[in-house]
């Protein structure tokens, strides 16, 4: 069975959404068999400048004032917390993430897209450090599992792993995914936002359900059958 999860990094409901799929998958008794793919999505594909989080810039974005836009981050920060994660209201910037999200593909042709992503959603919400570096970006790539060289040669080619994130840009678009997380389970279920982990569960049991029917038995013949034993039921004698 696969999931398809289309999120963003500058996303703090994206990186809620997934510690509570995390939680929901982890205690799915099948969830060996489940594939996860993450895919790309951009929340500001056009800003070119990296801003902070809080403040008058990130305030008129919303159409709060200062105030009201520092209380929005508490409150997201609460929910964050409750999940175990870290989440810093100050010290956090916003910027474009377009080369993140080809770092992610790299980081997919390699088995490591899972590790990379968790690193750059604790990077960017949980550390005081900008993610919005590129050297910042390389170290973290590097501690998922890939190399350094390869890393700084796919920064530096602008057009490596583009198309694999417009691709997946592109599917968002076709299925009328408008924001994230986007959870898609057996390609026929979708779920928008951080839902709660009680709900991934049930939609996971219930795509499984459908892919994988239990077998209904319909009737048991009372002196028809042999079991496991080797023992096989005589026929009752007839009157």
């Amino acid at each position: 069975m696969r999931v398809d999860i289309w999120s963003d990094i500058s996303c703090p409901w994206c990186f809620i959404g997934k510690a509570r799929f995390k939680q929901a998958l982890a205690s799915f008794p099948h969830r060996a068999d489940v594939e996860v793919v993450h895919r790309s999505f951009e929340l500001d594909p056009h800003l070119d400048e990296t801003r902070p989080t809080t403040g008058e810039v990130h305030a008129r974005k919303y159409g709060m004032s200062p105030a009201q836009a520092r209380a929005a981050e508490e409150r997201i920060a609460r929910v964050a917390r409750q999940e175990g994660l870290g989440y810093l209201v100050d010290h956090r910037d916003h910027g474009n993430t377009f080369d993140m999200h080809r770092l992610l593909h790299l980081a997919a042709a390699h088995g490591v897209s899972e590790e990379l992503l968790s690193l750059f959603y604790e990077g960017n919400f949980a550390q005081e450090r900008t993610l919005y570096d590129a050297e910042h970006q390389i170290l973290l790539a590097v501690r998922a599992g890939l190399d350094e060289d390869e890393v700084r040669g796919v920064l530096a080619d602008k057009q490596a792993y583009a198309i694999d994130v417009r691709k997946d840009e592109a599917e968002a678009a076709r299925l009328g995914v408008t924001g994230v997380p986007f959870f898609v389970i057996d390609g026929k279920y979708g779920l928008s936002g951080a839902q709660p982990t009680h709900a991934f569960t049930e939609v996971l049991e219930q795509a499984w359900a459908e892919q994988k029917p239990e077998l209904q038995v319909a009737g048991t013949a009372p002196d028809g059958g042999c079991d496991a034993d080797g023992a096989c039921a005589m026929p009752s004698p007839r009157p």
